[in-house]
């Protein structure tokens, strides 16, 4: 079987492990096309918004097609409550929201985990088995080998959004079967009292203390970065995937078109 042709996509977590910068996008917008459009573009990896966005879960369901017929790495973001069958879809990998302790972050481990065999070495979960999900090929790829594909080739980053997180950030990175952490800037700054301006010394010194945390842990930190300085900033502070989101690049781009760029977008 041509690895290529299978459903699943497990490159994240190699790719999480391997210390070089990664450029992804969040896209909220339901347009399995617009995934494409990402991929051709060239960014590494491709954030469904499923927390923010619009897709319901056929329409993430086409999106992951897109995504893996174009060669793009797809995560999910969604709800915890959408976790099991959004992993039977096939993403690459899930992205969870506001995850406060390492007691959160390892209970969302072993719902992405699914339980290793008797003497297999590992981290163990309790996802729910079904073969016939698109994930494992509709049965075509079931069985113990879509268990250890999906175990060792699904990753898992969960998100810093609060001073709370931001204090536990050591504790969170180094949850075995956490493979990245990701801090949300705008949400941290609505959280520490000072609304979208995530550019404020408070923040950025938060935003600061949570990367260094993570890359002291071992493991791959992330954060919202929308230009060029921001990202080799946070690159200075040890993060190592920055991400975007598809609808301001294309507000402003518009903008730019209609007003010969003097209108400013808030992301």
């Amino acid at each position: 079987m041509n690895p290529t042709h299978h459903p699943l996509d497990n490159r994240l977590p190699g790719m999480l492990r391997s210390g070089q910068r990664l450029r992804g996008i969040f896209n909220g917008i339901p347009s399995p096309a617009l995934v494409e459009m990402c991929a051709f573009a060239g960014f590494d990896f491709v954030v469904i918004d499923n927390e923010h966005g619009s897709a319901g879960l056929e329409t993430t369901e086409h999106m992951l097609r897109a995504a893996r017929a174009s060669g793009l790495p797809a995560l999910v973001r969604c709800l915890e409550q959408d976790i099991a069958r959004t992993l039977d879809l096939g993403a690459s990998g899930l992205q969870i929201p506001m995850v406060n302790t390492a007691e959160h972050a390892a209970a969302l481990v072993q719902r992405v985990k699914y339980p290793l065999p008797l003497g297999v070495a590992g981290v163990s979960g309790q996802r729910g088995s079904a073969f016939s999900s698109r994930a494992a090929g509709y049965g075509a790829f079931g069985g113990p080998q879509h268990t250890q594909r999906s175990n060792e080739g699904i990753a898992l980053i969960v998100m810093i959004e609060t001073p709370e997180a931001v204090a536990n950030a050591s504790a969170i990175a180094a949850v075995p079967g956490v493979d990245a952490v990701f801090v949300g800037p705008n949400d941290l700054a609505h959280t520490m009292g000072h609304e979208n301006r995530w550019n404020e010394p408070p923040v950025q010194a938060a935003i600061e203390q949570a990367i260094r945390a993570v890359a002291a842990a071992g493991k791959c930190p992330g954060v919202l970065a929308l230009t060029k300085d921001d990202e080799d900033r946070y690159a200075n502070w040890g993060a190592r995937f920055f991400a975007s989101v598809t609808s301001g690049i294309i507000n402003k781009a518009l903008s730019d078109a209609a007003t010969g760029g003097r209108s400013p977008v808030n992301y």
